[in-house]
């Protein structure tokens, strides 16, 4: 198995507009509901099996949660799917960025 990239706070802000790159934040509806990085696609964690089968394996994935541990589970999983995936270091605790409030 392959090692996890990582990506801190910082780089994905500056990777946010890159149509290349799809965030998926895996955390549950009501983490969400507190703020969502803009543009990020919400897919809980327990979906994510299912949910691979309609993404695009040419683009590259960039995988968050609260503190980085269930976006890395998330990550390993779809590593071995084939999909391109990095892993948010630190997660939301640690993003300074917009966030979108539903």
């Amino acid at each position: 198995m392959s090692e996890i990239n990582e990506v801190t706070p910082k780089e994905v802000e500056k990777m946010i507009d890159d149509k290349e790159i799809i965030i998926i934040d895996v955390r549950e509806d009501e983490e969400v509901a507190q703020g969502i990085i803009e543009k990020a696609k919400h897919i809980p964690l327990g979906d994510i099996p299912e949910a691979v089968a309609d993404l695009d394996k040419n683009k590259s994935y960039i995988l968050v949660c609260r503190s980085g541990a269930r976006s890395m589970n998330a990550s390993k999983y779809m590593d071995e799917q084939g999909f391109k995936v990095s892993n948010m270091k630190g997660g939301m605790l640690e993003w300074e960025g917009e966030v979108i409030v539903g």
